[in-house]
């Protein structure tokens, strides 16, 4: 495997445990996923950063499928479920798959 490779998995393992690991404490602290949604529109800088990652998300979700479609590379469909759980796992997920070696 390579490089690149081996650094777009620790990047994609770092972006959903990271994330998840805050989530989940405020969770399991006591919010609730309607708080949860409160607090990314308490304000305009975090409401702005909310809304970046939704874009974000769909145009990666767009780039996965017509890419997809035009090589034919399956796996990478994956990068879609994993935007459940955020940008920041399914994007370096994404390069990972797509970066796989050919088979003749």
């Amino acid at each position: 495997m390579s490089g690149l490779r081996i650094t777009y998995l620790i990047l994609a393992v770092i972006g959903a445990v990271w994330p998840m690991w805050h989530f989940l404490t405020y969770l399991t602290t006591g919010g609730t996923f309607a708080g949860l949604f409160a607090e990314w529109t308490q304000g305009p800088a975090v409401t702005g950063m909310a809304i970046d990652l939704m874009i974000a998300g769909t145009t990666l979700a767009v780039w996965c499928i017509a890419e997809t479609l035009v090589r034919r590379n399956w796996v990478a469909l994956w990068a879609l479920p994993a935007l459940l759980i955020g940008v920041s796992f399914a994007f370096p997920l994404y390069l990972f798959l797509r970066t796989r070696p050919a088979r003749g």
